[in-house]
């Protein structure tokens, strides 16, 4: 079942809740939000108020954006069907276009994606464009969308919880109701966010975020002035929910995403193909690894691995160190082979104990790094687990990868994607990764040398670029800006 299925057509006289679920309006009442829930007032206290008649109200999203007591309801002149109410115009043909990414911290490829956009956006087009990026559903919305983060690192520190939830979720038509149920409490909240910035242009880089706000569009009849378009941050395993057939333009990352994506009911036409989007900084890096190393303080001749944990350092970082530690140094010879620069992340623990480790062999220990395009071209290959973004940044540095883990679902595809197209090796043993690395710097560079340039044929740099090209295309085809954003009737009658 589509989610449009539970939706009828637009009229005036019913709520969205009537729309949804059938029957005459249950009132306010029957959905309002708890205290706890609600988005507290700017003007909040650490001290808990007394209990009075002059305690004032906290102050509900709508009002934040226009002030209390602001929001009147009066026949639209642009349609008199339409009982919804304020007008935002934007004066004048020629102005800057405001582009609102949608993301969600859930993982930290979503607001790497978001940021390499904007990016790209302010170095191809400059101030013909204002970005914003913003997770709508934190700042605006209450539980359990408010906490969305917290929820998705808590379930794939207990992987099995993430998986049960993937899938279960996959069948349209049980998230085509959960997302219908959340419509109805958060709708309002969602819209009156969305019209705080009257996007031109709204871009979503995180699966949860096309639903609501093109409910909004089309119930504000926008749908066809404001261009909306998906960027999907997964290399190959997509959750259904990414794909929604009233999308502008949907970018996918590889092939198989393009498969699904028709699969799932999208036009052939609303489909492009041009990777995943790695920031331009990255991407346009004019690196030289002997100078790298020089600067970043490394052996200038032996071969370098980079070992990740990714942001939280988490996986058997210390065990696969180890590992390497002994098969990169020579006993017979009494030398080393090879030499290991570790990123533990946010783990200070893991850096102080991988630290302590009596190396024999050159080791550079590092926490959250800002400058990875430097630390991967300076190395020859990667051990990570299989997260889209490190593997996409891999490719394009042309580094072998060892896959060492994976998250069930979105993370799964990842890795048939990289071994297959012959860019890396698969296994969870910190002694065959340790092994692997061992030959492919002393008996088996050849391999080594074929994976790299394998590696360079899978990568995308311009990826990012293209997308904001072919968004900024599409806006060009849309009428002039200078449209109404109104409140509507139908989604402020959910208090």
């Amino acid at each position: 079942m589509e989610v449009s299925d539970v939706l009828p057509e637009k009229s005036p006289k019913m709520s969205i809740v009537e729309k949804m679920f059938g029957g005459s309006n249950p009132g306010k009442g029957s959905f309002k939000k708890s205290p706890e829930n609600s988005k507290v007032s700017d003007e909040s206290s650490s001290e808990t108020p007394k209990k009075s008649k002059d305690v004032s109200p906290r102050k509900s999203i709508v009002e934040k954006v226009f002030g209390a007591g602001s929001v009147s309801f009066k026949k639209s002149s642009n349609n008199e069907d339409n009982e919804g109410g304020m007008e935002l115009m934007e004066i004048g043909g020629e102005r800057t276009k405001n582009v609102l990414i949608l993301m969600s911290d859930t993982g930290g490829g979503h607001r790497a994606s978001a940021e390499a956009i904007r990016d790209a956006f302010q170095i191809e087009f400059g101030d013909e464009y204002r970005i914003f990026v913003k997770d709508v559903w934190k700042e605006y919305t209450g539980w359990p969308l408010n906490d969305m983060e917290g929820q998705y690192k808590f379930m794939v520190k207990h992987v099995q919880l993430w998986k049960v939830a993937f899938h279960s979720t996959s069948p349209k038509w049980i998230h085509s109701v959960y997302l219908a149920a959340i419509a109805a409490y958060y709708a309002r909240e969602v819209e009156a966010g969305l019209m705080e910035y009257k996007p031109d242009i709204i871009i979503s880089v995180h699966p949860l975020m096309q639903h609501i706000p093109l409910w909004v569009l089309k119930w504000q009849g926008l749908e066809k002035k404001v261009v909306f378009v998906t960027v999907i941050t997964d290399l190959s395993t997509c959750h259904p929910t990414w794909f929604h057939p009233w999308v502008n333009r949907c970018y996918c990352s590889s092939q198989e995403v393009a498969k699904k994506a028709l699969q799932e009911g999208l036009e052939e036409s609303q489909t492009r193909i041009y990777g995943l989007p790695i920031r331009p900084s990255f991407a346009r890096a004019v690196l030289v690894k002997d100078e790298l190393r020089k600067e970043l303080e490394m052996d200038p001749d032996l071969p370098a691995v980079l070992l990740m944990g990714g942001g939280e350092g988490m996986g058997p970082v210390k065990k696969t160190a180890k590992a390497l530690a002994e098969s990169l140094y020579d006993k017979k010879a009494e030398k080393p082979i090879g030499q290991i620069v570790i990123i533990c992340g946010r783990n200070k623990n893991l850096v102080a104990s991988v630290e302590a480790i009596d190396w024999k062999i050159p080791v550079k220990v590092r926490g959250f790094e800002t400058i990875m395009a430097k630390w991967m071209g300076a190395c020859d290959c990667i051990i990570t687990k299989a997260g889209p973004g490190t593997i996409a940044e891999a490719l394009i540095r042309g580094l072998p990868i060892i896959l060492n883990d994976y998250i069930p679902g979105q993370e799964k595809g990842n890795v048939p994607y990289v071994v297959n197209n012959g860019a890396g090796v698969f296994t969870r043993s910190p002694k065959e990764t340790a092994r692997i690395v061992a030959e492919w710097f002393s008996t088996k560079q050849d391999e080594l040398k074929t994976m790299s340039e394998n590696a360079l044929k899978l990568a995308n740099p311009e990826a990012v670029f293209n997308i904001v090209r072919d968004i900024h295309e599409l806006a060009k085809q849309r009428e002039p800006g200078a449209f109404p954003y109104e409140l509507t009737a139908s989604f402020t009658s959910i208090i």
